[in-house]
């Protein structure tokens, strides 16, 4: 990620620090006792990460506070839009599987792309969290951080929500859907 290019007018600053306050303010059960004007004074001295946020925003992802890490003080973030962003479907796992597909390939590949934005898949075990929020991908997929053993094998995992249920499931890396995007993760 080239810093010197992801950097937002103050414009866009002042403008994606509403939208994340509004959403911030509108859904408090997912961050109990973490206070917004902290978050944003981190956030006004991690412009980086501000840009990071806006691509969330832009893509659809819908970027909202989750927790607040004491160990390292940083605020966390994950996509909270209802079903999987949909800026970021039909993309492959990785770029060795985008490299693979010799035909009707996918514009891009989730690790790719969260890359380009400076941000990080979820895990399983973060995908969990995330669903004690709120009922998130009833309708898609979302692709989460493959243990390598199984990306060795050709392999990697997605998760939804059906049935009052989390699911993971494994597909093949190259393999891209309409429905399936990924959701990330941010450290602020």
């Amino acid at each position: 990620m080239d810093t010197a290019k992801n950097k937002l007018s103050p414009e866009q600053q002042e403008e994606i620090l509403n939208v994340l306050e509004t959403r911030f303010e509108k859904n408090t059960q997912r961050h109990k006792d973490i206070e917004w004007e902290k978050v944003k004074a981190k956030l006004l001295t991690n412009p980086n990460k501000l840009w990071s946020l806006d691509e969330m925003e832009t893509t659809e992802g819908e970027p909202d506070v989750v927790g607040y890490d004491k160990k390292t003080d940083e605020y966390i973030f994950y996509d909270c839009s209802a079903e999987s962003p949909k800026g970021r479907r039909s993309l492959c796992y990785d770029h060795e599987a985008l490299e693979k597909r010799k035909e009707n390939k996918p514009a891009d590949s989730a690790l790719n792309r969260a890359a380009q934005m400076g941000i990080e898949l979820l895990n399983e075990e973060q995908y969990k969290e995330l669903q004690t929020l709120g009922n998130f991908d009833l309708k898609t997929s979302s692709w989460i951080t493959t243990p390598s053993n199984i990306r060795k094998l050709g392999g990697a995992l997605f998760s939804d929500f059906r049935y009052n249920t989390v699911f993971v499931y494994h597909n093949g890396a190259e393999s891209y859907y309409a429905a399936r995007g990924f959701r990330g993760f941010l450290r602020v």
